[in-house]
């Protein structure tokens, strides 16, 4: 009886999911076009990614930036709009729900709205000029600054991590904030020794979420690049300032259909996201306090 109830997930497991894995570390053996029969190819794969591949470096340090520079931003942004939104005034779940909106926009429509907004000649770049900024940065047009229009959006967009970061720090117990009041506590000695410790594992999950998300980052860099370009050398424009390393993968399997050699980068990007994952989670006993636990 149980094995007939577990077969339902079983077949899904299966075809969905260990197949197509199988299948992939198979094809990224070989030279596959997906049109005709794969040819065994060895580690070749491998080394022309490692060697002669200048795009693959390239949607290394793109992602590496979107990593390193865009999930920290993201992450701080959440807090100090969710304790801004933890103080008590009236509408105060108006203004939740408000800043939780932008999260709810498909992520194509709000890329294509930011792409409208920083258009050189858009509304940003115009209230810019009348700030007194002459000469503003034309954003998605613009190798230095293309990347950083990302960041707008994901900062407009930061409604579900400030959500969650808003239930840590409700879950926060006033009574660790009334003893630090009669210890003679500072505000920012508040923050740094009971806000922080007690909403880190809430920080540690976004962190982890924001890593992986960071890898896996698509649709806002393919929409911003396919619609400041033409569609045929649109992917990563300006200058391959957009080409993160998923946009990469994609454009290898299904626009230059490289598909062995695209299911080695996939198993590349696992392997570094699987790495990352365990790195955070070994580290993260020595920052992350729950609650129950000893607050250092």
């Amino acid at each position: 009886m149980v094995a007939l109830l577990m077969s339902p997930w079983a077949i899904g497991f299966t075809v969905f999911f260990l197949y197509p894995m199988a299948a992939s570390l198979y094809y990224s053996f070989t030279h596959y076009d997906i049109l005709a029969t794969p040819r065994w190819a060895g580690l070749e794969n491998y080394r022309f990614m490692l060697s002669r591949d200048p795009d693959f470096w390239l949607s290394i340090r793109n992602t590496l930036w979107i990593l390193f520079v865009g999930t920290p931003i993201r992450i701080l942004f959440a807090v100090l709009t969710a304790m801004l939104l933890t103080r008590p005034r009236r509408g105060v779940k108006v203004y939740r729900t408000i800043f939780f909106l932008p999260s709810m926009v498909p992520p194509v429509a709000a890329a294509i709205g930011f792409v409208f907004l920083l258009n050189p000649n858009g509304p940003i770049n115009q209230s810019l000029h009348l700030f007194g900024w002459h000469n503003p940065p034309l954003w998605f047009y613009q190798p230095n600054w293309s990347k950083w229009g990302l960041i707008l959006l994901g900062m407009w967009g930061v409604g579900e991590a400030m959500i969650i970061f808003l239930a840590g720090l409700l879950d926060v117990p006033r009574q660790l904030y009334e003893a630090a009041d009669i210890e003679g506590a500072s505000g920012r000695q508040k923050f740094w020794h009971v806000t922080l410790p007690m909403i880190s594992p809430v920080i540690f999950f976004s962190l982890v979420i924001g890593v992986i998300d960071s890898f896996q980052y698509f649709t806002q860099a393919y929409v911003a690049g396919t619609t400041v370009a033409s569609s045929a050398t649109g992917i990563g424009q300006p200058q391959g300032s957009l080409l993160f390393y998923s946009l990469n993968l994609y454009q290898q399997g299904f626009r230059y259909f490289h598909m062995g050699y695209a299911s080695a980068l996939a198993w590349v990007l696992f392997v570094i996201t699987m790495a990352c994952t365990i790195l955070l989670i070994r580290t993260s006993t020595r920052w992350v306090h729950y609650q129950g636990g000893m607050l250092r």
